[in-house]
């Protein structure tokens, strides 16, 4: 499926008004106190959910592009990746801020102690890199192949960014959303395992 540039743009413009969404209701929840009881916990979980569907977003495009042979959907991929940052840096911000008052001591120390944070803090870590050369002059300076390699690091962070959730949510013995995220990941990476290997786009069924 073939569309003009200017309709990728208005595609893409879309998309970046959605991805805001979250954001700006949440802010609208600070300003008229519907945080409930937790806010910091509200707060936190909103932006690590936020995050978790903008990385499923991000992985779903090259499988979406392939399937649906929608070439111009790799054009909408680097904004869905920076969105996964901005509400991952929303996430920490709010356990650095509200959880430990920017004591980065105690910080450490929290990230050393408990796996979850230790697993999330990780996959923050690795993020960092993939945001900070998401623009054409990066890819330029470190060369096509080179930034590719650097990029797949998100076959790393979206089943880490699961394993947080998961024992996060362990506590509460609540598996049903991890277990969804990490089937869809799951399902996601085994198609590039599928396309890699075999050389070839899985069968997919259409109607007549």
């Amino acid at each position: 499926m073939l569309i003009t540039n200017k309709q990728v743009s208005y595609v893409k413009t879309t998309l970046f008004i959605l991805a805001l969404l979250p954001f700006i209701r949440l802010v609208t929840f600070v300003f008229l106190d519907k945080l409930g009881a937790n806010p910091v916990e509200f707060i936190t979980r909103n932006t690590g959910d936020w995050t978790l569907y903008f990385l499923c977003f991000t992985l779903a495009v090259t499988p979406l592009r392939k399937l649906l042979h929608m070439p111009w959907l790799l054009r909408c991929r680097r904004m869905l990746g920076l969105y996964a940052f901005f509400y991952a840096s929303l996430h920490f911000t709010t356990f650095l801020w509200f959880d430990h008052f920017f004591d980065v001591e105690e910080m450490w120390k929290d990230v050393i102690k408990r796996p979850f944070i230790t697993v999330g803090f990780i996959a923050f870590v690795l993020l960092i890199p993939l945001a900070l050369t998401s623009t054409n002059g990066m890819i330029k300076r470190l060369g096509g192949k080179r930034w590719q390699l650097l990029h797949k690091l998100v076959y790393v962070i979206a089943p880490l960014g699961v394993l947080h959730y998961f024992w996060m949510k362990s506590g509460k013995h609540d598996f049903s959303q991890p277990v969804l995220f990490g089937l869809i990941v799951a399902g996601m990476l085994m198609l590039r395992l599928w396309w890699r290997w075999f050389g070839r786009d899985p069968v997919v069924v259409t109607g007549a």
